[in-house]
């Protein structure tokens, strides 16, 4: 951030904070929203969008190099035309910070020139090809995804001070994830009679990170498949570096035959 533009954020904050300092003393006979002659004008050189932020994390994924990984590791597509692996996934990603929630809205974006130019993009992939890109997924190149993920995950960990790897806390937990489609591929009903699936994730409670995710049908009990992705989490928080290691979870986790094992794995 050059000195100009730190100028004037200052210059805005402080104009922000006189405004709200100023409190009305007496009684008003008008409502504070007074505004009748609003115009609105389109600039040719400035546009603005409103995920501002996105610009920012996608330096993050450049500087950490997440996207040429994400494209040496998946194997997905046989010609990139235009899209690359990473394409489609930063395009998943990011739909969420900007605001969305559905691949259908990735149709919104696409037709945001303030967008396509904050990501330096002459397209992104509409909701259909993004859909079709999910399906080319299996349980295995999931785990890659993940582990691709995990690897510019210790890069930004080995930038933390020393205090960040005294103790890691690791979460693990099962979260009813409820659909309304009823001929998706492995859903099922769960305890709540509730079509759906049984989602566990392991993430590191000291940030809020998720280390690990796994979907499985909805009548499946929260710890199966829990102990191979806690295993997984220990072993790659032993090699960020941190000095100790704490699991949490409630007692449908406390699986006897792997306590001894993860005790000893867990030891400063």
């Amino acid at each position: 951030m050059n000195a100009k533009v730190r100028r004037q954020l200052k210059a805005r904050k402080r104009r922000i904070a006189e405004r709200l300092e100023r409190a009305e003393r007496c009684g008003t006979d008008q409502p504070a929203m007074a505004a009748s002659n609003i115009q609105y004008e389109i600039a040719d050189r400035t546009r603005a969008i409103n995920a501002g932020g996105i610009g920012a994390a996608h330096l993050l994924v450049k500087r950490l190099g997440l996207d040429e990984a994400i494209n040496e590791r998946l194997d997905l597509l046989k010609v990139n035309l235009p899209y690359h692996e990473s394409d489609h996934i930063l395009n998943i990603a990011y739909n969420l910070p900007a605001g969305n929630s559905r691949l259908e809205h990735l149709e919104l974006l696409r037709n945001d020139e303030g967008y396509l130019d904050a990501l330096g993009a002459s397209r992104i992939p509409d909701p259909t090809t993004a859909g079709d890109f999910c399906r080319r997924f299996d349980e295995g190149r999931i785990d890659t995804l993940q582990e691709v993920f995990n690897e510019a995950r210790l890069k930004v960990w080995s930038q933390q001070p020393a205090a960040f790897f005294d103790v890691a806390f690791i979460d693990i937990d099962g979260t009813a994830v409820e659909t309304t489609g009823e001929c998706k591929q492995g859903m099922d009903v769960n305890y709540k009679n509730q079509w759906g699936y049984m989602v566990a994730t392991a993430s590191l409670a000291n940030t809020g990170e998720p280390l690990f995710v796994v979907n499985r049908p909805g009548n499946r009990p929260s710890h199966e498949q829990a102990a191979a992705y806690l295993d997984r989490s220990v072993a790659l928080c032993r090699r960020a570096g941190f000095r100790q290691i704490r699991l949490r979870g409630d007692t449908d986790f406390s699986q006897t035959e792997h306590l001894d094992r993860w005790t000893r794995a867990i030891a400063p």
